[in-house]
């Protein structure tokens, strides 16, 4: 009984530990400095952006697979880097040989936190941005700089990024349910 009500006061008073741990982490690496005055502004500023900006959470995130998190997270830095050479190499050599597209990419995804960093994904891979997302949430318009074939860049986008965001942030659920229904 007194251990339930610890941890609800705690969990109402530091509501996103890891969260905290790594914005106070990821201040000392801006700051470039452990002082023990930047500890403390660091471990500060991780408890009051978590705190002041649950209002804006509605819904507890739960992270189902944290290896594939872990693995998406270094898939998009290696996308991220790969496309920052690719761009440049494409800008400097020959432009008027780019093929920019719009395309609709069909998204099977349910949770919105997944879908923001679908969109955030796309952004931030060089080359591609996310113009849209679709009113009924099905669908989201990417632009991208250089498209030879859309099928495969949609390939791409579903089995790169929104697959694993879907294993991470809405469980593999349906996946283990269509499994399991016979025709």
């Amino acid at each position: 009984m007194i251990k339930s009500v610890m941890q609800r006061v705690l969990l109402r008073l530091l509501p996103h530990p890891l969260l905290t741990l790594l914005l106070a982490v990821i201040w000392l690496l801006l700051a470039n400095n452990i002082a023990a005055g930047e500890v403390v502004v660091g471990l500060l500023l991780g408890w009051a952006i978590p705190f002041f900006a649950l209002q804006f959470w509605p819904d507890k995130l739960y992270v189902h697979k944290p290896i594939t998190l872990l693995k998406f997270a270094y898939i998009l830095l290696h996308d991220i880097i790969e496309a920052n050479f690719i761009v440049a190499l494409r800008i400097l050599g020959r432009p008027e040989k780019l093929r920019p597209a719009f395309i609709v990419v069909p998204i099977d995804l349910n949770s919105d936190f997944a879908m923001s960093i679908l969109a955030n994904t796309t952004c931030l891979t060089p080359g591609s941005l996310s113009a849209l997302l679709a009113p009924d949430r099905k669908s989201i318009l990417v632009h991208a700089m250089d498209v030879d074939d859309e099928a495969a860049f949609i390939h791409t986008i579903k089995t790169r990024y929104e697959q694993p965001l879907k294993e991470i942030f809405e469980g593999d659920d349906d996946k283990h349910a269509q499994e399991n229904i016979k025709p």
